[in-house]
């Protein structure tokens, strides 16, 4: 396994554990700059936007195309915890690229 992958590990599993993990992961690594990290709180910054989507889609559009919109990002949110605990760089489907893209000043 990759050092930087391993160093970086825990740091980016913490990152998907709510929005607090996700302050946490980006604070500790501020020093060390891994780009593992940095990855997946990209990654759950997205996440917490599809989150948030699909809330107020549920409350105020519709409320099944909400709920569907929620179980896409549970989905999401799993495929990438999974790809951070097995040390991958695993994008989210479709969306992904844009997230990296979107928040790449977060390095």
């Amino acid at each position: 396994m990759d050092t930087v992958i391993k160093e970086g590990k825990t740091l980016a599993i913490i990152c998907y554990f709510t929005f607090i993990g996700l302050l946490i992961g980006i604070t500790m690594n501020m020093e060390k700059r891994n780009e593992f990290v940095f990855f997946h709180a990209r990654q759950m910054i997205g996440l917490l936007i599809m989150l948030a989507v699909s809330n107020i889609t549920e409350k105020y559009v519709d409320s099944i195309f909400g709920t569907v919109l929620y179980f896409i990002t549970v989905a999401a949110w799993f495929h990438s915890l999974l790809g951070a605990v097995r040390g991958q760089y695993r994008l989210i489907p479709y969306l992904g690229p844009k997230f990296q893209e979107w928040f790449k000043t977060l390095k």
